[in-house]
């Protein structure tokens, strides 16, 4: 990365981190020797504030404690949407349903998911993803979500808008070969693919 900033080359990191604000998930890298700022960050909680500011939409939030500040400036009374991220230890049957129930009573169900990952890998093993469980949401509700994150066209054009660079210009790096590397390359992209993570 320090060889990437010193060359002259425009960076930004693309993460479909929904478990932590940006601040967060910067400082956890730079406690581990990153040089990286919140500004250098792409994420999809920001994107999707965007999106809810422009169509006046009030979201019920499935996701995970330690990101609810990114919604702190976005009007959550009477919800007219639901908001999906990688809620961990909140995904239980009783949130999922109280979501399904927001969703059900709407005449045009609106479900908005900040990624559609099918699993990740921590320490401890793999773990499943936000994508299971917007799949069971749009299953229950007949509805199609739009994704906000990764693979989604949209997310890696926010990226080179912020970048000012054309996607032909552009590589990404991922071990995701769909959610990073397939995105990507729908994008005009170049991408490679590492061998780490869940590269498999």
């Amino acid at each position: 990365l320090n060889r990437i900033k010193a060359s002259g080359l425009k960076l930004r990191f693309c993460t479909n981190e929904t478990q932590a604000t940006r601040e967060k998930f910067v400082k956890k890298l730079q406690g581990m020797g990153f040089d990286i700022s919140v500004a250098e960050v792409t994420a999809p909680a920001p994107a999707a504030c965007r999106i809810l500011k422009e169509r006046s939409l009030r979201p019920h939030l499935l996701v995970h404690n330690d990101l609810v500040p990114e919604f702190a400036e976005i009007d959550k009374a009477n919800p007219n949407c639901v908001v999906i991220g990688d809620a961990a230890e909140n995904f239980t049957y009783a949130n999922l349903n109280e979501a399904f129930r927001v969703l059900i009573g709407m005449e045009k169900p609106v479900l908005i998911s900040l990624g559609r990952g099918r699993y990740y890998k921590e320490t401890d093993g793999l773990k499943l993803d936000v994508g299971a469980y917007m799949k069971a949401l749009e299953y229950a509700c007949d509805v199609q979500a739009e994704v906000v994150g990764k693979p989604a066209k949209a997310f890696f054009e926010s990226a080179l808008a912020e970048m000012g660079v054309p996607p032909q210009e552009a590589i990404m790096i991922g071990d995701d070969i769909v959610n990073d590397v397939g995105g990507a390359q729908r994008c005009g992209m170049r991408a490679l693919q590492v061998r780490t993570g869940k590269y498999r």
